[in-house]
This record gives structure tokens, C-alpha cells and sequence, in this order.
């Protein structure tokens, strides 16, 4: 499938997806969905993709939001649909299996903040903002904003953001927990390649179940998240992956895992 909207590159095991449309802040329009839904089910099925980072082109934006004009095409009648489609995407890209990580090297708003948040982990770099600005239009975030930053940074807070509609700053999400780190915006895509590179090293298979263990299990009670823990722990340990590593340990060795 070519794609016009975004790009799509692998190299040693992390693949890139940049959201292509400068010149309109790489807005997200439903065509740009559709190619991110596609790049999203390669990426679930490649087993040589280890990890994934999201970023936008250019200087100036991640993600800037949805596509006003055509939102303003789809009305009450297309409405849900509009909102599910997003949800599917943000949905499939925390349940791809593998980590991903939002280079985020500019404003990250509405649509662009929830797919930020979809992410495993938050880069950003020291000129990033992030908001959900959609109550100033009359609307809510309908791409699982509400969910998820009340889950990430609390109900109190995520309130506060919805209503005042204010952006945040790279250090301010940082110290609310939006993000993993600041960095440089001339080091921003060297930073997550090398933490994609890190993970890339790691058991496949054990930490497709670490993301599964923390996302389902934070999501119910304790004691069936403990359960959860331990059906998967269980599970790993009868791996070749397992075998491997605790024998690369005992022989003071790097482990080869091939994800069996």
C-alpha cells in the first residue's frame, strides 16, 4: 500500500512511522487514520519489528489535532463512527504487543495528544506542548483522551486540562507524568531509537507479556491482576526464551533470544 500521508521506515528492528503532512501541523484526517491503521497491523504481525516510534514531520508539530474542516463535514449522524475509528487506532497501537514510543517534537493536541498517549512511553522534546483543547470547540476528545490521561496522571488533573483547555509544556508533563523525559529536540530521535534499541535486545515474548500484565491487569482488581501475573509468568518460564536468558546468566553471557 503506498502511502500519501505518512512514512514508514524499519531499520534494525525498530520501525518509524512519521505522520507526514507538515503543512497542515500533520493534522489527522480519515485518510491519514486508515494508512496509520494499516502501518499499525504490519507492525503487530512483522516479528522483526521489535518496537515502534511515532513522530511527526517537521519542526513545529507532532500531531496538531483532527482535521477541522472535515470535521465539521461529518456532523451528528457520522459522528460515533468518526470517534470509534479513532478509538480503534489509538486502541490497536497499545495493543500491538511490542512497545511503542511518541517522539513528540511539537504540539501534540486533541487527536495528536491521544495517540501520544496511546503510546507505551512519551519522549519529548523541550518545545512540546500537549493539550486537549476539544471543549473550546464545544466537543470532548473522542480518540480515548478522557480514558487514558485520567489513568496516567489522575482524574483531578485531567479534568483541569479538559476544562481550561490550556496546553502543557514539555517540563510540566514531565513532572505530571504525561512523560518519560525531555530531551534536546535535535536529540529526540536518537533518544528513542536507542530506548526502542534497548528493549529490542530484550525476550520478545516477555515483554509482549509484561505490556499485556500491566495494561489488563491495572484495568481490574488486585487479585485478579495477581493472577494475571502469574498465568503469564507461568507461561514464560516454559519459553526457549527462558531458557536462554537464565543460561546466558549462569555463563555470564549476552543472551540470544529468537522469540520462542
Amino acid at each position: 500500500m503506498g502511502y500519501e500521508n505518512i512514512i514508514y521506515d524499519v531499520e534494525e528492528g525498530t520501525g518509524v512511522l512519521t505522520i507526514n503532512r507538515p503543512d497542515k501541523l500533520n493534522a489527522l484526517n480519515a485518510q491519514t487514520v486508515d494508512e496509520i491503521l494499516h502501518v499499525l497491523s504490519i507492525v503487530k504481525t512483522d516479528d522483526g519489528v521489535k518496537a515502534l516510534i511515532v513522530t511527526g514531520a517537521g519542526q513545529k508539530a507532532f500531531v496538531a489535532g483532527a482535521d477541522i474542516p472535515e470535521i465539521q463535514r461529518i456532523g451528528l449522524k457520522g459522528g460515533l463512527d468518526f470517534s470509534r475509528k479513532g478509538q480503534g487506532m489509538t486502541r490497536l497501537l497499545e495493543e500491538l504487543g511490542k512497545p511503542s514510543i511518541a517522539a513528540v517534537n511539537g504540539l501534540a493536541l486533541g487527536g495528536g495528544c491521544e495517540l501520544a498517549l496511546a503510546c507505551t512511553f512519551r519522549i519529548l522534546s523541550e518545545n512540546a506542548k500537549l493539550g486537549l483543547p476539544e471543549i473550546a470547540l464545544g466537543a470532548i476528545p473522542g480518540y480515548g483522551g478522557t480514558q487514558r490521561m485520567s489513568r496516567i496522571i489522575g482524574k483531578s488533573r485531567t479534568l483541569w486540562l479538559l476544562l481550561m483547555g490550556d496546553m502543557v509544556s514539555a517540563q510540566e508533563a514531565l513532572q505530571m507524568g504525561l512523560a518519560n523525559m525531555v530531551v534536546k529536540s535535535e536529540e529526540l530521535i536518537g533518544t528513542a531509537t536507542a530506548v526502542a534499541g534497548k528493549i529490542a535486545q530484550k525476550a520478545p515474548l516477555a515483554v509482549k507479556m509484561a505490556l499485556m500484565a500491566v495494561n489488563h491487569g491495572a484495568e481490574t482488581d488486585l487479585e485478579s491482576g495477581l493472577f494475571l501475573e502469574a498465568a503469564l509468568s507461568n507461561i514464560l518460564l516454559g519459553t526457549k526464551d527462558s531458557e536462554e536468558g537464565i543460561k546466558a546468566f549462569m555463563e555470564r553471557r549476552k543472551p540470544s533470544f529468537t522469540g520462542n
